[in-house]
């Protein structure tokens, strides 16, 4: 069934986002930095006439994420996206959150959502091919092939994490990017945490050898670098209670969350601690050690969170006296090119009053620590700090020069003094949401479309990142046991 979902059509907003490898650039290079803008910002006639080259393709939308993509318009985008979707209670959420962008009041979306649905959607949107960019996030179980089938039929992909949530899936997604790297395609996953200000700043001052030193080796008890990540069942988005699809919590459909949220932090360790480098995975990535641990959910959470009950037949294999197991939390242990890094991620039902989804990063150089808390003394706001490994006179000097340089790119941060550390006071108006982020990378997607490719250590570095996890998985499948989840 054809469906044509239209809505009014005020003037589009486009934003513009610096990438953060520009950023860094920039820092390195600022004598380039008013050409790079000027270029940046300039818009030539050729660039007017292919305004609309992308168009939009929603393939069976099940993760509020694609959604997010559409949150904000874009130039080069045509407002016509067709969605092709089984019937039901996904594709209806998705299509109510878009029909909520365009009819907010501020800065109201204009999207025109072209639906078909039924049980042959993937044969209809590939005979189709009614536009040239797949959006794929939803359920995991059938992603890595959707990535396959679209590549195959000469459609990009930009796809929400995880991309492969299985070791079947890797060598799918390998496969994938051969059919790309043939057919001059793009497919890309979507890293909104490196948008986050807080991790942008952290990679920048690492890059002082002056104040950070080099990056420690560390050890396992002691890694050099530790990534650790709190999210919730039950929480809102766009202003409203997060239906969460019963599959969710399926560990065949949706992946275990050893191979999910770990995805960003495995991602956030090579693009901070390696930035711009090739990854070899089969030479620069050892695993040494995962494990996996069950969040609890009570029937009555349950119901809350999906308005699903009693359990689908599929969750029923993880029952125990009517309680369900969900393995959404892991831990890995591995090293990088011989630097000692840990991930681990954790899932509660809800957070606290007050509180939401928390990251904790740390990163250990010779002569600074560059730590992000997002506790109940940042009133669970990500906040950076710098704290020397030890007492050195001239440490404050070294911190107010490298604040200074980040203030040519970003005016207005500070550093104050708070004991022996230093935490970096960031505008709120650098302090962009997580939801707002999507644009980020999809303003960065459209980028490499333009350019016709992605930089040259992406794709190498991506199949790193999931076989860092695919391979962890594995490991803590065949040899941990249950545990209870961290108190942070």
């Amino acid at each position: 069934m054809d469906t044509l979902r239209k809505s009014g059509h005020p003037e589009g907003v486009f934003f513009i986002y610096l990438t953060d490898e520009f950023y860094l650039q920039l820092m390195n290079y600022l004598p380039y930095a008013f050409i790079g803008i000027t270029g940046l910002f300039s818009c030539t006639g050729a660039e007017k006439t292919n305004e609309k080259m992308v168009k939009l393709i929603t393939l069976d939308p099940g993760h509020f994420h694609a959604a997010l993509v559409q949150k904000s318009m874009y130039r080069e985008i045509d407002s016509n996206v067709y969605v092709y979707a089984p019937g039901g209670g996904d594709v209806e959420d998705h299509l109510r959150r878009i029909d909520g962008y365009n009819g907010r009041q501020d800065n109201p979306t204009n999207w025109n959502e072209i639906v078909y649905s039924g049980d042959d959607f993937l044969e209809k949107m590939l005979s189709g091919k009614k536009g040239n960019v797949v959006v794929l996030a939803g359920n995991n179980l059938k992603k890595t092939e959707y990535i396959k089938v679209s590549l195959k039929a000469g459609l990009h992909v930009l796809a929400d994490k995880p991309m492969a949530i299985n070791t079947e899936d890797f060598r799918l997604l390998k496969e994938s990017y051969e059919i790309a790297k043939q057919k001059s395609l793009l497919l890309y996953d979507i890293m909104t945490e490196r948008s986050e200000i807080t991790t942008i700043l952290q990679r920048a001052f690492s890059l002082n050898r002056d104040l950070f030193g080099e990056l420690e080796k560390g050890s396992p008890e002691n890694p050099a670098v530790t990534k650790e990540s709190v999210h919730h069942f039950y929480k809102f988005v766009s202003g409203s209670a997060l239906k969460r699809p019963a599959w969710f919590f399926d560990k065949e459909q949706q992946g275990e969350g050893i191979v999910d949220v770990t995805t960003h932090l495995v991602d956030l360790i090579q693009w901070e601690c390696f930035p711009e480098q090739i990854i070899d995975y089969d030479t620069d990535i050892d695993v040494q050690s995962a494990r996996r641990w069950p969040t609890i959910i009570s029937p009555s959470e349950f119901k809350e969170v999906t308005t699903v009950n009693p359990y689908p037949d599929f969750l029923k294999k993880d029952l125990k006296d009517s309680m369900l197991h969900v393995f959404s939390n892991g831990e890995i242990n591995y090293t990088i090119r011989g630097v000692h890094a840990k991930v681990s991620v954790i899932w509660n039902y809800i957070a606290p009053e007050g509180t939401g989804d928390t990251h904790v990063s740390i990163m250990r150089g010779t002569r600074a620590n560059l730590v992000i808390r997002q506790g109940k003394e940042q009133n669970y706001k990500p906040a950076l700090f710098i704290e020397p490994v030890q007492a050195e006179d001239n440490f404050g000097e070294l911190v107010n020069q490298a604040v200074s340089s980040i203030q040519n790119i970003y005016p207005g941060v500070e550093a104050k003094q708070s004991g022996t550390s230093w935490e970096v006071l960031i505008p709120e108006k650098y302090k962009i949401s997580h939801e707002d982020h999507f644009a980020q990378v999809t303003e960065r997607f459209l980028k490499y479309l333009k350019d016709g490719r992605l930089p040259d250590w992406e794709i190498p570095n991506i199949l790193a990142k999931y076989y860092t996890i695919t391979t962890a998985l594995e490991k803590a499948r065949s040899g941990s046991q249950p545990k209870p989840p961290i108190d942070y």
